[in-house]
């Protein structure tokens, strides 16, 4: 996302979200103490983070807050954190926009599991974490496991390809995905080395 897109997007969080929420009587979330804390949570995390997001998916994410308010009477807005994670729910972030994925990728974890070939499984894990979390060891030998079956999976397809054998549109469309999620990881990877992180 360019700055122009950046900053289009950060006014249609404002304009989309945030403001219909005051506009519905909610006042700021507990904790925050004077207008001016919550204003600048919004303007340098909540509408940043949130830029990436559709219009429709910002209505259904206000529409989701506004029933769900915070405060023993009803009254607040969530929390940012609260809404982030809701967010996330109805529209996750691109691969290349969390930082959390590109932080994975641009150590050594993310290369290795580039040289690997366990990236994929890798990526997949960490988009499905609730909430996200960097993978320690544990998660590393499941992550390397699930990698293996795939492995086995396409040596598989590929024996009955050459065996002039019927490959299941399923199987043709999980390699498909499967070859899609390994670019991905190569350009997050290349992505973070553009920017200086790796």
């Amino acid at each position: 996302m360019d700055s122009e897109q950046q900053k289009a997007g950060e006014k249609r969080v404002r304009d989309i979200l945030i403001n219909p929420l005051l506009d519905l009587g909610l006042s700021r979330p507990r904790g925050f103490t004077k207008v001016a804390d919550f204003d600048k949570v919004v303007e340098k995390v909540i509408c940043p983070k949130l830029a990436y997001m559709t219009a429709i998916n910002l209505e259904a994410l206000m529409e989701q807050v506004a029933a769900n308010p915070d405060g023993k009477s009803g009254d607040q807005i969530p929390i940012p954190n609260k809404i982030l994670a809701a967010a996330a729910d109805i529209q996750p972030p691109d691969d290349d926009g969390s930082p959390l994925i590109r932080a994975v990728f641009a150590g050594d974890l993310g290369r290795d599991a580039i040289a690997g070939n366990f990236a994929p499984e890798l990526l997949r894990w960490l988009k499905r974490q609730r909430p996200r979390r960097w993978p320690k060891g544990h998660d590393v030998t499941g992550i390397k496991m699930d990698a293996e079956a795939a492995l086995r999976r396409i040596a598989d397809i590929e024996r009955r390809r050459s065996d002039g054998k019927l490959v299941s549109e399923a199987d043709e469309a999980w390699l498909l995905s499967r070859r899609k999620a390994s670019a991905d990881c190569l350009r997050i990877s290349e992505l973070v080395k553009r920017d200086g992180a790796a």
